[in-house]
């Protein structure tokens, strides 16, 4: 592993000031069973910046009956000024998948599962449609120093790992693996870099209940210097992913990024809640 400023983080976080923007659907587009693209276009978009995979920002959804979602000002710090006389919005984080300056087109990509606000809104939107955001608050920019990315993740980390994938320069190496329910939520990814793509299926097993990504990880015998790790996904599969790459690899804890987007059994999961060990 790398010893050279293996203490620091190999990226630098980059803020800028939020913005309320309401979004037009212009497309919609079924990837997979479980996947559903939706591209977001209007005036609102001119100065969207998302400038790295592991940007998220909040999108607002219509309640039943809406047409479009009443949307807050900003208010101190991360808080929210909303009208009194309204009703409050629904809301989720997502991963900008991709955007388009020239056109203002933003892509967005929904896990299509259970009742979850975003999941029923993408699973039934049509072109016209609205939503609401606000942010991405904070980028991530990688060093050119990380030569190797490790990414582990399921459903929910596909957006980010897809849009890593695709945006990492040539000469650059990444073994991704991904749990999903079966082979036709696969997807295929345009890249420069050096891919090792696996997909991990559950065949039939409930999400955030399989070891598959735990198994994966301790494939792994040792790591090239300079690699970085990001792993997300369901709160509790992924620790031991966290656990064999600092505990039996060696990876400095700085050289991973660990988020748990959603946890099993509880529906407003915070994922910028801590994870213990």
């Amino acid at each position: 592993m790398p010893q050279l400023n293996s203490a620091e983080a190999p990226f630098e976080v980059i803020t800028r000031q939020a913005k309320v923007r309401r979004l037009e659907v212009r497309r919609v587009e079924r990837l997979t069973p479980h996947m559903v693209r939706v591209t977001f276009g209007g005036d609102d978009l001119h100065d969207f910046e998302t400038q790295g995979p592991d940007d998220d920002f909040r999108i607002f959804f219509p309640l039943p009956g809406q047409e479009r979602p009443t949307l807050p000002q900003l208010g101190e710090g991360r808080g929210f000024i909303w009208p009194e006389d309204a009703p409050r919005p629904q809301n989720r984080e997502y991963t900008p998948r991709r955007f388009d300056p020239v056109s203002r087109e933003l892509t967005v990509d929904f896990v299509v599962h259970g009742d979850g606000p975003g999941s029923v809104w993408a699973d039934t939107v049509q072109p016209g449609g609205y939503a609401g955001s606000v942010g991405p608050r904070r980028s991530r920019i990688m060093s050119p120093e990380v030569t190797e990315y490790l990414l582990f993740g399921d459903e929910s980390a596909l957006p980010s790992i897809g849009r890593r994938i695709e945006e990492l320069p040539a000469g650059v190496n990444v073994r991704a693996f991904v749990e999903v329910a079966g082979a036709d939520e696969e997807q295929q990814f345009e890249a420069r870099a050096n891919v090792e793509l696996h997909w991990l299926h559950r065949d039939g097993a409930e999400p955030g209940t399989t070891d598959l990504l735990a198994q994966a990880v301790r494939s792994i015998e040792t790591l090239a210097p300079y690699t970085f790790a990001w792993v997300a996904g369901e709160a509790n599969s992924i620790r031991p992913v966290r656990r064999h790459l600092l505990g039996e690899l060696g990876l400095p804890p700085a050289w991973l990024r660990f988020t748990g987007y959603w946890k099993r059994t509880i529906p407003n999961w915070d994922h910028h809640e801590e994870i213990p060990e």
